[in-house]
């Protein structure tokens, strides 16, 4: 069995599959959120040292990405070690050298691994025409309000993957998570600026 099928099986047999999806959505959602209020609090701010914007969003990613890695870690191995006990229990049988027992130590780790990149990646991704502004890269927009649209456009790509997720409309479920940015954005814009 190959590598990519044995993980799918092991995510599969410890109903992981799912809860790794979601935790993809979600933590990449705060990251993109993340990232957003920090650039429009720097807009607000009207910062434009470059370098400075950076040095924060980096450091946001990184905790978002540690923070993600680490607690999906610790809570999804105390709950793989239940479920696989409760099991064992049920079966009378010690499970540890099963694909059950394989499952419970390999699933938390793939969830944390998802769970950590996913807010790092979506946050680097915004990020990108800051780097490439500080490179010296001339842009059409500001690096910040290019940093904006790329942040909206990868919340609306994550509505449309629930949606195809959930089986309803792709378009109206992205329409969805853009208007959650975009209030989100307004309020920050709001209470930064006073």
């Amino acid at each position: 069995m190959s590598l990519l099928k044995q993980i799918r099986f092991l995510l599969r047999i410890t109903h992981s599959d799912d809860i790794t999806r979601r935790y993809f959505v979600v933590n990449g959602f705060d990251g993109a959120l993340t990232m957003l209020g920090l650039v429009i609090g720097f807009l607000v701010s009207e910062t434009t040292d470059l370098s400075v914007i950076i040095n924060a969003c980096l450091g946001a990613a990184i905790a978002l990405g540690m923070s993600g890695l680490s607690s999906a870690y610790v809570s999804e191995s105390a709950e793989r070690r239940h479920a696989l006990g409760k099991l064992e229990e049920a079966m009378v049988a010690d499970l540890q050298e099963s694909a059950h027992g394989d499952a419970a130590r390999l699933a938390p780790l793939l969830i944390a691994l998802v769970n950590g990149s996913a807010p790092l990646v979506i946050s680097l991704l915004i990020m990108i025409p800051l780097w490439l502004a500080n490179a010296g890269v001339s842009l059409p927009l500001s690096p910040l309000f290019a940093a904006i649209i790329v942040a909206l456009l990868l919340i609306f790509l994550l509505g449309i993957f629930l949606g195809r997720v959930a089986g309803i409309s792709w378009l109206r479920s992205g329409i969805q998570t853009l208007l959650v940015a975009v209030v989100t954005a307004m309020l920050i814009y709001l209470f930064a600026g006073l």
